[in-house]
């Protein structure tokens, strides 16, 4: 058996009390030898940030198709526009910010950061239009048609409907507005972010002066108003219709009240994205969580990056607006159509099944629910009979996962829970099950990573509820992320014994994204992985040098060398005669000495199949350097996110399952971990999984040479081809039989 030593500990943890500035040198990375890198060609290499726009397009491609559900098209234009907000807020952001500072820097594509700049610019430009023309063009009048939506102007409304409206303006709307004006002694005003508002020119009667307002749109009421329905109206057909109008044009028609003696002579919709990442000196914080809280309020004032304005707006406005805020030319889109589509989100959740996906309710495990009784299973005497290799959201994760936490909770013979928590929901069972053990005595420790992006808040809070529990908390380790998906209880057995029981995962303990998420995870209470654990939680909440684990790979010290060995173990067997191979299953594949490993093993004429979700630098099916690797993408109804790495092994299948991504934050800056399958049913399980994803028989998009991203969801006679989810869908409602193609 290969094992992966950590020769040393990871840097130093963060408790919940301070942040202990440790020798920082102690992540090493092995980088590969110069001769490698000398016989593989400059080019080899995809612009990551292009990349990223393209699967957003595939995102939005979902959205343009017809065959899908009608309101699930509707929450695929509220995910692109979710997706494309952040996009600006960390990365246009991030790179903006770099090159204003002259510290960017020409990454492994070769091209000039400003360049990329200039590419996001253009694609991004394109993208908006696509996504507002077919909101507009497809969707909207879809909905009007097949599912009796309208979305209405104000001044299609009826006289009855407008009071009615005007009515709840000033009971729930007007009370909270404030009209911002700018003149000599009021200046431009402060934009939060993503924040949509209202450019307002007033005219001064008396004077014929021209004034500008904002007025900002408040978030906490609905992005679309429910028109209601006419009690005296002869159109009986207008009632049997749902009806919304956008919540600014709602204020536009109320602007007499919040200007009352002047004329409005424009109003138009904007909406400003700032830079949103954040910056933490964790070395110098004395103390991590004041640090970020500090962090986060900074996070509201970050530069503008981007400024959407209605199409409509008249140009001396726009040039008012361009330059009271700071944005370049290329940072503005004219949309046509409704601002922040984001909000679709409510439209896609009306209560209308028959145009929404099927529900789907999750099935408990087969392993887990052998007995057919009205009480929960033991999880604990099914792991012991056999390890549990769990496909949520396929396998219900609130009889696994949440069930072997809260199970370990009333357990009286268990004695310690160890968790990390990356990202979790804002009512977590998981949280309630940890306070739970801690309340009853039990030794619990919660490696809460407050840092995860856009969840830092949301994670303060647990943190501190957790600790006021009595639950052990810390927050990290200076300098990197904790991203791994690890549980462990220790128990003490019948015979006195102690047993450490584990999961391991690719997915967070979220339970309401685990319905929403595909992932993987692993209950066992095999030795070695426990022993592996217990060293991994040690050095995650104090100081474990000279670590070794026999079942784990683990960032940042040895999952990428890991990885790269079993690459290379590919090469050799190829050239051996053996049988050899490489599948991947990751979110984005970027990472450039994987990348070079992957490219040295299709030259050897190893078969290599990568499926990948988001970004992906690497360029497949170039004659020489690729022509072996093939790169496919999966979408759907639920997101991709599982991480697993399959290789041939000269006959002995060796199978990877965890958290890490193929990217420098995963493998340099993050604590990561993959376990490995024994197990021989898991391994084919996965192979299984990794077959279906690739078969030429299953819809995907297919990456080209150049770049481009080709989808292919047709057959030669113009059917559809397999959808991978919808097929497990249906072979876990037969019992986990395989279902007949439709």
């Amino acid at each position: 058996m290969t094992t992966h030593p950590t020769d040393h500990a990871l840097p130093g943890h963060v408790s919940s009390r301070s942040s202990r500035a440790t020798d920082t040198g102690l992540i090493k990375v092995r980088r590969m030898a110069p001769h490698h890198q000398a016989e593989l060609p400059e080019g080899r290499f995809l612009e990551r940030e292009i990349s990223w726009l393209a699967f957003n397009e595939r995102v939005l491609e979902m959205a343009e198709d017809d065959g899908f559900p009608l309101l699930e098209r509707a929450r695929f234009l509220s995910i692109f526009a979710s997706n494309l907000d952040e996009f600006f807020m960390v990365r246009v952001a991030g790179l903006t910010r770099r090159i204003h500072a002259g510290m960017a820097v020409t990454g492994a594509s070769g091209i000039p950061p400003r360049q990329v700049l200039e590419m996001i610019s253009t694609k991004a430009h394109a993208l908006v239009e696509r996504h507002s023309r077919c909101f507009l063009d497809e969707v909207q009048p879809s909905l009007a048609r097949d599912a009796a939506v309208d979305f209405m102007h104000w001044d299609q409304l009826e006289e009855e409907a407008q009071h009615h409206l005007q009515g709840w303006f000033e009971e729930h709307v007007f009370p909270v507005l404030t009209p911002l004006a700018v003149d000599p002694a009021h200046p431009f005003p402060y934009i939060s972010g993503l924040s949509l508002n209202l450019a307002v020119m007033v005219r001064n009667p008396v004077t014929q002066a021209d004034h500008f307002a904002r007025v900002k749109v408040p978030d906490s009421l609905p992005r679309f108003v429910a028109v209601p329905k006419l009690e005296n109206s002869a159109d009986e057909a207008a009632n049997h219709r749902t009806r919304f109008v956008a919540l600014e044009e709602v204020i536009s028609s109320q602007l007499n009240q919040l200007f009352p003696g002047m004329e409005v002579v424009a109003r138009h919709a904007f909406r400003v994205t700032r830079n949103e990442d954040l910056e933490v000196e964790e070395d110098d914080a004395e103390n991590l969580l004041q640090a970020l809280e500090k962090e986060l309020l900074r996070r509201r004032f970050g530069a503008p990056v981007r400024l959407e304005l209605s199409a409509d707006m008249s140009p001396d406005l726009r040039a008012f607006l361009v330059r009271e805020l700071g944005v370049a030319p290329s940072e503005v889109y004219e949309v046509q159509g409704p601002l922040n589509l984001r909000a679709l989100g409510e439209i896609a959740d009306l209560d209308m099944p028959h145009l929404q996906f099927k529900r789907y309710v999750p099935t408990t495990h087969r392993h887990l629910n052998e007995v057919e009784t009205a009480r929960p299973s033991d999880v604990f005497a099914s792991i012991r009979q056999r390890d549990i290799l769990l496909h949520h959201p396929y396998d219900s994760f609130s009889t696994s996962v949440q069930a072997f936490l809260e199970q370990a909770a009333n357990d009286p013979r268990v004695l310690a829970i160890k968790q990390t928590l990356y990202r979790t929901s804002g009512d977590s069972p998981i949280v309630d099950a940890l306070i739970d053990a801690a309340e009853a005595g039990k030794q619990v420790l919660a490696l809460v990573e407050i840092k995860a992006r856009f969840d830092e808040q949301a994670n303060i809070s647990w943190a501190r509820k957790l600790e006021h529990a009595g639950v052990h908390v810390v927050y990290g380790i200076v300098g990197l992320k904790t991203h791994c998906k690890l549980s462990m209880v220790v128990r003490e057995e019948e015979d006195g014994s102690l047993k450490r029981y584990c999961h391991v995962g690719t997915g967070n303990y979220h339970p309401k994204t685990a319905r929403l998420y595909e992932d993987l995870g692993l209950l066992t209470c095999d030795d070695q992985v426990g022993e592996d654990l217990g060293r991994l939680f040690n050095q995650l909440s104090g100081y474990a040098p000279k670590t070794a684990f026999r079942r784990l790979l683990v960032a940042p010290r040895s999952l990428r060398v890991g990885l790269i060995d079993r690459i290379d173990q590919e090469i050799a067997h190829k050239q051996a005669g053996r049988p050899a191979g490489v599948r991947i299953k990751v979110n984005s594949m970027v990472d450039e000495q994987l990348i070079d490993a992957l490219y040295r093993a299709s030259q050897a004429g190893v078969d290599v199949d990568v499926i990948v979700r988001g970004i992906c630098a690497l360029r497949p099916g170039v004659e020489g350097l690729s022509e072996n690797i093939r790169v496919r993408s999966l979408l759907g109804r639920f997101l991709e996110h599982s991480r697993a790495f399959y290789f041939e092994g000269g006959g002995n299948p060796v199978v990877y399952i965890g958290s890490a991504d193929m990217m420098h934050r995963n493998l340099d800056r993050r604590v990561e971990a993959l376990v490995r399958l024994r197990d021989p049913r898991h391994v084919a399980e996965v192979k299984e999984l990794l077959d279906l994803c690739t078969s030429d028989d299953s819809a995907a998009w297919r990456l080209n040479a150049d770049g481009e991203w080709q989808r292919r969801y047709l057959d030669e006679q113009g059917d559809r081809l397999l959808d991978v989810q919808s097929y497990l869908i249906s072979r876990r409602g037969r019992g986990g039989q395989r279902a007949p193609r439709s």
